[in-house]
């Protein structure tokens, strides 16, 4: 097949190359797609003659916008033709949300296009052998590109599309790029406006951010200071000045952005963390943006749930009721029902771990008992606990005891000896051993069933109903303590059992 550039070149010689495929381009990055403009005579004839060149399947995107999807058959390179915003290519760069996406490059330049395949998703695209003296730069975008800047393209971008304001802070994180103070003030000026935009919208925009290692505390308290974070999530602002008595200047919310920041570190450093099952959480960790999702909501009920009680501020079942908030604002964020139910168990249960570490015993009922109620829902939850415990420690501190973390477990004594530190050192030692038992002992956490309800109602002489679960449940409670281990112990251990689990259900 001819060489893609001279094919575009051919059916498009009047439009140009814009946006990201020209500045992730000019940063030697690889882009998601080809935008090309045009005028808007030229567009529907164009994404007709194209797909059959390119032997591509195309469709009208938008009508009101006059922009046609291409989606090539063999390598998936999807091209995207759009109509001027405007009476020209001038006026449509000028229209453009930041000076780094208001370059063009024609398209009669023909530039050398590499493609990428990709598995299971479009092919990345690179133009090259891009000359500087063809760039079409209205807005000094080429000077913002080199010196690494992120400025607003004019006073109303971000009321034309609120969105944008958001998007600021995802491509300074992607590209460690700073956005310009002009910039920043335009944001606390129109940061009412985010409420605008569509929850999925705004969903794709966070996702981005979050999956950005390293860097989620540095943009959540920039946003924080220019208002957007809690424009965007207003009961966040409650959080501010919840509980400075206990967590300081900023309160609650400050203690939420350290947890984030610390939910980062971890994804981040699994093998610091948790150095002899990084490997086998690796696999649980795919899903960043989830995690610090709700690392970002998992105290969003505190502020609501404060009360003094016996001279100490307490938050009576602010997991819980958070996890009922928390529902809320990830249906507006349109999150999958599969999402919205792992993050808000993680947010219900967080307190699980801290229940279990205030006793010096820990049982392997107990522990059986937390793998099985949370289910899928367990791991995320501990990573959740390991960002929110070492929250309350410096980063200092966090160093000089991670090493101990593996440890076995300190009592409540020796624990209280080092204070603060003692507590949060002790809380890992928990997290490390609960690890353990998941990992290398996973038969303490899901039994092997040796009989079945039919044996059970068989034995007992009993009809289906719960209460045949009810026995079962007790049969695997027997065998994580190690008073069961075989079938025949299991049958015995039938004709032994206290009246109130024989009690009908």
């Amino acid at each position: 097949m001819q060489d893609l550039a001279h094919i575009l070149a051919e059916v498009v010689p009047h439009g140009h190359y814009v946006g990201g495929i020209v500045r992730s381009s000019l940063l030697k990055k690889q882009s998601g797609d080809i935008d090309i403009t045009l005028p808007a005579s030229e567009v529907k004839p164009a994404a007709l003659a194209l797909a059959k060149r390119l032997k591509a399947a195309t469709f009208e995107m938008d009508p009101d916008l006059g922009v046609w999807r291409l989606v090539t058959h063999r390598q998936k390179i999807q091209i995207d033709l759009t109509a001027y915003q405007g009476k020209d290519l001038t006026a449509d760069l000028k229209r453009r949300d930041f000076t780094f996406n208001s370059l063009a490059y024609p398209v009669s330049a023909k530039p050398q296009i590499v493609i990428t395949p990709r598995k299971n998703d479009t092919a990345h695209v690179l133009l090259k052998r891009l000359r500087k003296d063809q760039i079409v730069d209205k807005t000094g975008g080429m000077a913002d590109l080199k010196n690494k800047r992120i400025c607003l393209n004019g006073p109303t971008r971000f009321v034309e599309d609120p969105l944008r304001m958001l998007r600021a802070f995802r491509c300074a994180a992607e590209l460690k790029f700073t956005i310009t103070p002009a910039t920043l003030t335009q944001i606390k000026k129109n940061k009412n406006l985010i409420k605008q935009p569509a929850g999925e919208r705004i969903k794709e925009e966070l996702d981005r951010l979050f999956a950005v290692p390293g860097k989620t505390y540095d943009y959540l308290t920039q946003m924080d200071r220019c208002g957007l974070l809690t424009a965007l999530f207003p009961l966040l602002e409650d959080q501010r000045g919840c509980a400075e008595v206990y967590y300081g200047p900023g309160g609650v919310l400050h203690h939420t952005l350290l947890v984030c920041k610390r939910m980062d570190y971890v994804l981040e450093h699994l093998g610091k963390a948790f150095p002899k099952y990084a490997k086998k959480l690796t696999p649980f960790c795919q899903n960043k943006p989830l995690y610090k999702m709700a690392a970002l909501l998992h105290d969003i009920a505190k502020p609501k749930t404060a009360k003094m009680k016996d001279g100490r501020l307490r938050f009576f079942y602010h997991e819980q009721v958070g996890a009922k908030m928390a529902r809320h604002v990830l249906e507006h964020l349109h999150y999958s029902r599969a999402d919205i139910r792992l993050m808000c168990a993680m947010i219900g249960e967080h307190l699980r771990p801290s229940n279990l570490a205030s006793n010096d015993i820990l049982t392997q009922r107990g522990v059986y008992h937390f793998f099985r109620d949370l289910g899928e829902a367990a791991i995320p939850m501990l990573l959740l606990c390991w960002a929110d415990y070492t929250s309350y420690v410096t980063d200092t501190q966090l160093r000089r005891i991670l090493p101990k973390s593996a440890e076995r477990m300190m009592t409540l004594t020796q624990a209280e000896r080092f204070k603060n530190v003692g507590k949060t050192l002790r809380h890992l030692q928990l997290l490390h051993f609960m690890l353990g038992q998941f990992f290398d002992r996973p038969t303490t956490v899901k039994p092997i069933r040796v009989i079945t309800g039919q044996d059970v109602m068989r034995v007992l002489g009993l009809k289906p109903g719960p209460q045949v679960g009810a026995i079962l449940e007790a049969v695997a409670v027997a065998q994580v303590e190690g008073k069961i281990k075989t079938r025949k112990e299991a049958l015995a251990f039938l004709k032994n059992l206290p009246s109130e689990i024989l009690a009908p259900k």
